[in-house]
């Protein structure tokens, strides 16, 4: 499809004359005689005639030129963002492999770059907790957990019953594969070592273990979100203790009765979780002496009843999985609070994102004039990049600093800016930073660059180490974040907006609009509440403002979207550097009343019912969704807004076809019960909601009650059978 010129005026030689003929009045009142005879008029034909050309000419300026525009207001075109997600490695070699930094990655045509090195061994994790169970216990149950607690030295009153209960290894999977340790007997995260082939315990002295973590996405309410956290700076991680376990026991020898094994503690060499709290990968660094490596391993008491109990490690019952076991992790925090809730943990796991890493390149020879321009050889610079300078009264290569612009800079600082869409490197001027001297050559050492829409790919769609044998890898997570680079039209749209707040966020319309661009967040729309603290929202906080956010996409909720926490955080980072250090910034998902609707309809003579049954049904789906182009006005339903009844019959009788409405039923949620708005029919909502229509029914005749559910009638004939499962002790 050829692509279309935007028309800057699109008025005609009609329209220039009439409008000129419509001034007359105002400038020369006297002037009365306006036929077409009047000369005065044929001047006015031919400046009308001239103007249509000029602006026939106007209307066909280059992108060029619109690009100069925007070079002299100094609004640089957004670049492409990279799209990230976690990937697992996996190899057969006993002796492990070495993922270095930067390793290419493919998923089909897309490339992908590893964030830091990974040593893939031939072991996977398998993540479990030990879940409480509360149900009633049966003869055979009731004997074996007498017997255990005997071992322990306990009574049956006096122990936690729990299951093993392993997942958080297929989020792709249909119903998902979430691990919440919140519910287990001990908040402890377990993970299972489990291979085919055991490595070499002597290649695991002084190496690391990668385990990667993606914490669960699940949407949380306003009250939940915490203040951004500011520019640079990040909520302190909680303590964390990561212990492998020994065949050794407490104490040592073994008591004849039973005992607790050694739990090694092994150092963190690196987290990018925060503790566990997002998506990343912690380093576990393994003992350096063979002989504590060679301790770690399978524990087994002396009394078989004591297996998995105490301080033990979970109980395996599949013995498939059983014989394959080589060793146990454990995580915990030390003050005794619970691991939140995950999507997915494993072994030899690494960061990856949508980039390819460029080679060092000379960017060409200082001339000593101001404001030197030097072009990479790719566009789409993701990140910083290293440069030097070649001074020549150092004689060697000094690096010089990436800073956003040249404000803060002095006549000697030695600074450079980047336009990361262009891939253009900037130097100052004569008193913004120094600028290369005429000899002085310039070289890059190497960035990244890349990022588009290409890279949201599926799970499991990154699947080939083209530069690396005998290797595996996979992403158990959809690649989410990469957007497309803003186009020359999107930036001319946007300068009226970038004039007026200079990307900085000070006014409410600021926020608003700021939000919404946030690179690869993908929000269709936001709202500013100012004054409004999350936690206390029944009064006014001064300093503080909370911007509600609704993803473009929501697989679980289409019709009424929310976004998880990556998004929360996304929108966070871009906002902090914006905004006021006085401000208090909050990001937060919508809140929903759900309301449910049900309308009676007559249908005129001649149209089908079933037809004009949907399109009602369409119609006020759309009218009451949070989300553009839909609600009362096209930009959603506007935060605060009560839900009236005669302004649903309204939408409703828009509908061709239908003859008249029998009754409109309105009814709300209320602390789970529907209850039903009658004189009026009307649902009041707080100033930071919006309401969510979950029960639609539209009927020929008399509308039901809205909410009551219409179960279909079950089969005649007896039930079909389904044997529970019964656990059997081994």
């Amino acid at each position: 499809m050829p692509l279309r010129t935007p028309i800057l005026d699109d008025r005609s030689f009609a329209q220039l004359r009439d409008e000129l003929i419509a001034r007359i009045p105002v400038y020369a009142p006297q002037w009365t005689d306006r036929q077409p005879s009047d000369p005065g008029i044929t001047l006015i034909e031919l400046f009308a005639f001239l103007g249509e050309n000029l602006l026939y000419r106007f209307n066909q300026i280059p992108d060029a030129t619109r690009q100069s525009f925007l070079d002299l207001l100094q609004v640089p075109l957004r670049p492409a963002a990279a799209a990230a997600t976690i990937v697992a490695f996996g190899t057969d070699q006993p002796a492990g492999i070495l993922i270095p930094g930067g390793a290419a990655l493919t998923a089909g045509k897309v490339p992908f770059t590893t964030v830091g090195e990974c040593h893939a061994w031939p072991v996977t994790a398998r993540p479990a907790i030990r879940a409480r169970v509360d149900e009633q216990l049966d003869v055979d149950t009731l004997e074996y957990l007498a017997r255990s607690s005997a071992a322990q030295g306990a009574s049956v009153d006096d122990v936690l019953r729990y299951r093993t209960v392993f997942g958080a290894t297929e989020p792709a999977r249909p119903g998902g594969d979430r691990l919440d340790p919140a519910g287990s007997v001990d908040g402890t995260l377990y993970l299972a070592l489990v291979t085919p082939t055991p490595p070499d315990p002597t290649t695991l002295a002084g190496r690391e273990l990668s385990i990667g973590f993606v914490p669960s996405l699940d949407v949380p309410t306003m009250a939940d979100v915490q203040p951004c956290p500011g520019e640079g700076q990040s909520p302190p991680a909680p303590p964390m203790r990561w212990q492998v376990c020994t065949t050794d026991a407490v104490p040592n020898p073994p008591l004849p009765d039973s005992a607790d094994p050694v739990w090694l503690d092994l150092p963190v060499a690196g987290d990018t979780t925060s503790g566990l709290l997002t998506s990343g990968v912690v380093r576990l660094q393994f003992p350096s002496d063979p002989i504590q490596l060679a301790r770690i391993g399978v524990y087994l008491p002396i009394d078989p009843d004591a297996i998995g109990s105490g301080d033990q490690p979970p109980l395996i019952e599949d013995e498939a999985l059983d014989a394959q076991l080589i060793g146990w992790l454990r995580v915990f925090r030390p003050d005794g609070s619970a691991i939140g809730a995950m999507e997915w943990a494993g072994a030899n796991a690494a960061r990856a994102e949508q980039t390819e890493t460029a080679r060092a390149e000379f960017l060409g020879t200082g001339t000593g004039e101001p404001d030197q321009q030097y072009r990479l050889a790719h566009p789409q610079v993701i990140g910083s990049l290293t440069l030097d300078v070649e001074e020549q009264g150092a004689g060697r290569w000094v690096p010089w600093t990436q800073v956003d612009d040249f404000g803060a800079a002095g006549p000697d600082d030695r600074v450079f800016t980047i336009d990361a869409e262009a891939g253009t490197v900037r130097f100052g001027e004569v008193h913004r930073g120094r600028a290369p001297q005429i000899g002085e050559r310039i070289r890059v050492r190497g960035y990244t660059y890349g990022g588009g829409a290409a890279g949201n790919v599926g799970a499991a769609a990154i699947s080939a180490v083209p530069q690396i044998a005998k290797v595996t890898v996979a992403n158990p997570l959809p690649a989410t974040g990469g957007a497309e680079p803003q186009t020359i039209a999107e930036a001319i749209d946007q300068i009226p907006a970038e004039l007026a707040r200079r990307d900085r966020a000070v006014t409410v319309s600021d926020f608003r609009e700021l939000a919404e661009a946030t690179p690869g967040a993908g929000i269709i729309r936001a709202e500013t509440l100012r004054l409004f603290d999350p936690q206390r929202p029944d009064q006014e906080s001064p300093g503080v403002v909370s911007v509600v956010v609704w993803p473009e996409h929501d697989r679980l909720h289409p019709d009424a979207p929310r976004p998880d926490r990556g998004v929360l955080e996304q929108v966070c980072h871009y906002l902090d550097p914006r905004r006021l250090i006085t401000t208090e910034v909050y990001v937060i998902p919508p809140t929903y009343r759900r309301i449910a609707v049900s309308v009676g309809i007559a249908v005129r003579p001649g149209y089908g019912a079933e037809g004009v049954r949907r399109w009602v049904d369409t119609v006020l789906h759309q009218y009451l969704s949070p989300v553009p182009p839909y609600g009362p006005e096209g930009h959603g339903w506007p935060l605060g807004r009560p839900v009236f009844g005669p302004e649903l019959e309204a939408a409703a009788l828009q509908v061709e076809g239908l003859e008249f409405l029998s009754g409109l039923r309105v009814s709300e949620d209320v602390d789970g019960e529907w209850v039903e708005r009658t004189a009026p029919v009307r649902v009041d909502l707080d100033a930071w909601e919006v309401p969510e229509l979950v029960a639609l029914t539209v009927t020929t005749g008399d509308p039901v009650a809205p909410g009551s559910a219409q179960t279909p009638v079950p089969p005649a004939g007896p039930p079909v059978p389904v044997r529970s499962p019964r656990e059997v002790c081994r």
